[in-house]
């Protein structure tokens, strides 16, 4: 059998092509075949394993986002004010900071599939901890019990966006991660609905109402611990290789390993800050949501955790859209867009100009959609060997998120709807980090910002 290089050779020296040309001309010739070809989402051996890491998003979907109806129970049943609440999120997301660099050591010496399984415990073991604080009706204990089950959170972060871009063609790496998070946004719909039926419905003081609490995250940790079950029975095939340029959706891929130090490639450090701002904007705006449908709507609080679900699942159509439309729209320009639809309807929400106010509030989370998922899509790009340890950084600037709810707080304990200006600055930063791509004249996405050398 003759080898396919070897035809190739052949046809060169049939059409007087100069030996010394040949491997350029053979890889030209590939360069273009593989443009050519219409990338998929992902491969059929893949497709088990793709299930399983899509459930990792819409799980973490779901403790994250009922962390925000926690903060609203806890103000009523533990009498804490607005900003003390904040701590709710700030124990979830200060849980990023520490654990992004661990977890991403973790992935780097003992793979994605020990990575995923370390997550779900760390999930479980959180969930389990509440039965001990609610019996000592402790915020602070609650607020470990958040702690130890949001780095479980990170780590599955941490972990599950470099396998699922993994997982298939580096050109639709930020499609599969849109996708993706489209469940995580699924798990956010899914949260206030459970949250507000179990925690909002009566506001009564005590033990019985932390009860509930109690019942709801044993449930939760049954639940984690069996998915951590199964997912050790799951066999996962030789993955494509996670160090490859792609620049967008549509770019070329190749093998490569960066010379540049982590910190020289300006795109990603970027990105972290940008990931920092965004998720001080999601945190903020998901912290107080239930109190603006209460305070400015005069709505019951389980009427406000409805329309809280509404707004994830806003975000959740926002992301699939988001991913159909990256298919004609450079993801760091969409980006841009959205990020400039969220200033002005943050300006919105704090007129208290009624339902169009609070209608903009809830389309905040249509334009937060892409946000998340395509900025550590594009601070991924062209990291070659540092992409876990980048992926490490990148979930760390999740931090903000627990930060801005501590400070928007302290406007809103006064006024609710005027703390909705902080999240403005964020939306700023994010459209000059979306701004900073351009394409180069084969149509790929390059950084605006220059690299150090």
């Amino acid at each position: 059998m003759y080898s396919s290089a070897y035809l190739k050779y052949s046809i060169f020296k049939c059409i007087n092509v100069p030996n010394t040309n040949y491997f350029t001309h053979v890889n030209q010739l590939t360069n273009q075949t593989f443009m050519q070809v219409k990338a998929k989402l992902t491969e059929r051996k893949y497709l088990i394993v793709f299930a399983f890491v899509i459930s990792l998003f819409f799980l973490w979907g779901v403790a994250i986002t009922i962390g925000d109806v926690l903060n609203r129970h806890f103000q009523n049943v533990l009498q804490i004010s607005k900003s003390s609440s904040g701590l709710v999120q700030l124990s979830i997301f200060g849980a990023y900071a520490v654990m992004g660099i661990p977890a991403g050591l973790f992935m780097k010496s003992f793979g994605y599939k020990r990575g995923v399984q370390l997550g779900l415990f760390l999930y479980a073991v959180g969930a389990f901890l509440f039965v001990p604080a609610a019996n000592q009706q402790s915020f602070t204990f609650f607020r470990v019990a958040l702690f130890v089950l949001a780095c479980g959170l990170a780590t599955l972060e941490t972990v599950a966006h470099p396998f699922i871009a993994a997982l298939g063609d580096q050109r639709t790496s930020d499609q599969r991660i849109n996708f993706a998070q489209s469940f995580n946004g699924l798990g956010g719909v899914i949260a206030p609905l459970i949250g507000s039926y179990f925690l909002l419905r009566t506001s009564q003081e005590g033990a019985a109402e932390l009860t509930s609490v109690k019942y709801l995250y044993t449930g939760i940790g049954v639940l984690i611990a069996l998915v951590g079950i199964a997912f050790s029975f799951v066999t996962i095939p030789v993955l494509a290789n996670r160090h490859v340029v792609a620049t967008d959706s549509y770019a070329s891929g190749e093998t490569f390993t960066t010379n540049k130090k982590l910190f020289q490639h300006r795109h990603f450090v970027f990105a972290v800050i940008a990931q920092f701002f965004n998720t001080a904007a999601q945190g903020g705006t998901w912290a107080y949501f239930i109190n603006y449908g209460h305070e400015v709507m005069q709505l019951t609080d389980e009427r406000a955790a409805h329309f809280f679900s509404l707004s994830i699942f806003m975000m959740m159509i926002g992301r699939f859209l988001g991913t159909f439309l990256m298919r004609y729209i450079a993801p760091s320009r969409l980006l841009a867009i959205f990020a400039l639809c969220n200033i002005v309807m943050c300006v919105l929400v704090a007129q208290k100009l009624g339902w169009v106010s609070f209608g903009a509030l809830i389309m905040i989370n249509f334009f937060f959609s892409i946000m998340f998922p395509t900025i550590f899509s594009l601070g991924l790009k062209n990291l070659g060997n540092y992409t876990e340890q980048g992926s490490s950084y990148i979930v760390m600037g999740v931090v903000g998120a627990a930060v801005f709810p501590v400070l928007m707080g302290q406007i809103a304990n006064s006024d609710v709807a005027q703390a909705y200006y902080l999240p403005i600055i964020c939306y700023v930063v994010i459209l000059l980090f979306g701004l900073s791509f351009k394409k180069d004249k084969r149509g790929d996405l390059k950084p605006l910002i220059s690299e150090s050398n």
